[in-house]
């Protein structure tokens, strides 16, 4: 990949960096501390959430949304999977406040040290169907 304007290549994030950073972060996420996240986002910070058609914009935009949300108790988040190829990180996490936990599914992309793009699915539980009973497991 090639800045066109200078002609310099462009900084490759290698899969470790890519991991490691998202890794930190949610560490930060982890400890409630909004702010040290933020700095892990690059200044052209992206965040999409497609299921309610929202984006956020820029670090202190993320820092606020989370420094907001009324939560009942500090946030935790559980890291059930974590795949990096190149500088894309695919996160599998479980964050709760003691009373609402929820999964959430991440695509990270990660350039030049920082998270400069996310999108962030987060589906909701369902009843299993009663009509497959017999050939699932609950789990």
């Amino acid at each position: 990949m090639f800045y066109w304007r200078n002609m310099v290549p462009a900084p490759l994030t290698t899969e470790g960096e890519a991991r490691d950073v998202v890794e930190r972060f949610y560490a930060a996420m982890h400890a409630n501390d909004f702010a040290a996240a933020g700095e892990l986002l690059h200044a052209d910070y992206l965040l999409d959430w497609p299921q309610s058609g929202e984006r956020i914009r820029g670090r202190a935009n993320f820092v606020a949304v989370n420094a907001h949300y009324p939560a009942t108790g500090r946030w935790s988040f559980t890291i059930h999977r974590l795949l990096a190829e190149g500088d894309q990180v695919v996160s599998e996490v479980t964050v709760t406040d003691g009373e609402l936990s929820a999964r959430a599914v991440t695509f990270s992309t990660v350039r030049g040290g920082a998270i400069l793009r996310q999108t962030e699915y987060w589906p909701d539980p369902f009843p299993p169907a009663a009509w497959r009973a017999q050939w699932v497991e609950q789990t």
